[in-house]
């Protein structure tokens, strides 16, 4: 099996960053890394990231997927193309308030907002091999900002983001895999199940007998489960602040 052939970084971060050279002479493209990036997010967005290959997108454009080698060198490079595309919007937290928590706070609800608006996303930036462009960078840039004032080592910053990111991923991801008849169902045979079987499982059926599993109909906070996760998170942030 012939090996993979490797990629060429340099030229993927001189895509992203809007680098590569042009050709100064010849027809003018047709087309932009810009435009196919959209057309890819708009298939991503419709039929999720597998669909995404190159001779789907070079369809919406009446082309041949070898014509898009011209502009995105293959499927690692306008993949990260469509990362940048939709965080092409960094957050701006100043008008969340003063202070770092409600900065924060903005931060993961506006990041919550794009990965549900792009499902795919999630897998896209997964913990693996990617290069980074401005606009995804700007949005570690808007967060890593809310957090100097802490007084927080950088390395601890860095952390606390990681962290921060890392718990609104799980809460998209969450989201996403709900699927409110099979809760319903799910619900109705394990009741069933522990009915019968009450003593092997007494921790578990005292806590939905005590409604664990019943949404907090007397605390609407209770419901906003990125808040709730998020309080307790900041809630250790700020102990950490404080020792220092």
């Amino acid at each position: 099996m012939p090996k993979e052939k490797a990629r060429d970084l340099r030229a993927g971060v001189a895509l992203l960053w809007g680098e590569q050279e042009r050709p100064t002479r010849g027809p003018k493209p047709s087309l932009t890394p810009g435009r196919i990036a959209e057309a890819a997010v708009a298939l991503a967005d419709a039929e999720g990231l597998d669909a995404v290959s190159m001779n789907k997108v070079a369809a919406r454009f009446g082309v041949s997927a070898m014509a898009l080698y011209r502009y995105v060198p293959g499927k690692a490079e306008l993949v990260e193309l469509m990362v940048e595309a939709v965080l092409a919007d960094a957050p701006d937290l100043s008008a969340a308030g003063p202070g770092w928590r409600p900065q924060i706070v903005e931060w993961a609800r506006r990041s919550e907002a794009v990965h549900r608006a792009h499902p795919w996303l999630l897998a896209a930036t997964a913990m693996r091999r990617q290069l980074m462009g401005p606009n995804q960078l700007g949005w570690l840039d808007a967060a890593l900002a809310a957090l100097a004032p802490t007084g927080l080592t950088a390395p601890q910053q860095h952390r606390v983001f990681v962290l921060v990111a890392g718990f609104v991923r799980t809460h998209v991801q969450q989201l996403l895999d709900f699927d409110e008849e099979h809760s319903r169902e799910w619900a109705r045979l394990t009741g069933d199940l522990l009915a019968r079987h009450p003593d092997r499982f007494p921790a578990l059926t005292a806590a939905i007998t005590g409604g664990a599993f019943a949404p907090d109909t007397a605390d609407p906070a209770a419901t906003d489960s990125l808040q709730f996760g998020l309080d307790r998170i900041l809630d250790g942030v700020q102990a950490l602040i404080t020792r220092h």
